[in-house]
């Protein structure tokens, strides 16, 4: 029997709220309904406030992209155990990527106070990550990708950062994102950043995903990758449910950063 209007959008709200965001043509599929439904089921709750429209679905009232400054301190604990989890995976001699994103700050800042590493070059779209990897030179060469400045995340984007991106053969990708999901895969809340994020990961020899508990289960916009396109998922926080399971079950190797730093 056919859900009720008023039913049907308690669904999808609840929908939103748990995925971080619902595309129109999966919600008109799982509620058996036209995709002309449910853009008017998500108008009405827009009206309410219960949710953002975006291109292609809806995404939580709120869950715009942060700036990186106000990023920076949302779960700093969990972001401080991922960044130093992660540069113990780096040695002298590699060459790696460096994501823009307030997770990946951390990482810079491990990787700094990584005295012994040597001869590491560090790509980087982020401007303030390459500024808080200064003080490593000479031990880091740091390289600022091309593109176009976003301002939310101090970051480079195409057009031109692509060309420089795909001449590189990296041993490393430590990549930020905004959801991880077993089935879903991988995703971002900004195109722009998810094209720079895949375009690297296809350069590189391992794919490492920073994410803390908040991201895991969720889905965002863009997509940048399967869960088969990354090796390793570091994280730090109570992820939800079964879902550290589950990923592991789809093969992605999980590193509990905080049972590291305890």
């Amino acid at each position: 029997m056919a859900l009720s209007a008023t039913a049907r959008r308690q669904e999808l709200d609840r929908l939103v709220s748990q995925r971080g965001f619902v595309r129109v043509t999966d919600a008109s599929i799982e509620l058996g309904v036209s995709e002309v439904t449910v853009r008017g089921d998500l108008s009405a709750l827009e009206r309410r406030g219960r949710l953002t429209r975006v291109h292609g679905g809806a995404m939580p009232t709120g869950a715009a992209e942060p700036t990186l400054e106000s990023a920076l301190d949302r779960d700093r604990a969990a972001k401080i155990a991922i960044g130093q989890a992660a540069a113990r995976l780096v040695s002298s001699g590699d060459s790696i990527y460096v994501d823009a994103g307030s997770t990946s700050m951390a990482l810079a800042i491990a990787l700094v106070d990584r005295r012994d590493l040597h001869d590491v070059v560090v790509v980087t779209s982020g401007l303030t990550i390459a500024l808080a990897l200064e003080p490593a030179i000479p031990r880091l060469t740091v390289i600022v990708t091309g593109g176009t400045l976003r301002p939310l995340q101090h970051s480079l984007v195409s057009p031109f950062a692509a060309p420089m991106l795909d001449t590189l053969t990296l041993d490393i990708a430590f990549i930020g994102c905004n959801g991880v999901h077993p089935i879903e895969g991988v995703t971002n809340i900004n195109m722009a950043e998810a094209e720079i994020k895949s375009r690297v990961l296809a350069r590189s020899r391992r794919g490492i995903l920073l994410a803390d508990a908040t991201k895991l289960g969720r889905t965002a916009l863009a997509a940048i990758g399967g869960i088969s396109d990354f090796h390793t998922l570091v994280t730090a926080g109570t992820a939800p449910g079964t879902v550290v399971a589950d990923l592991r079950a789809a093969g992605m190797t999980v590193v509990d950063a905080d049972k590291l730093s305890a």
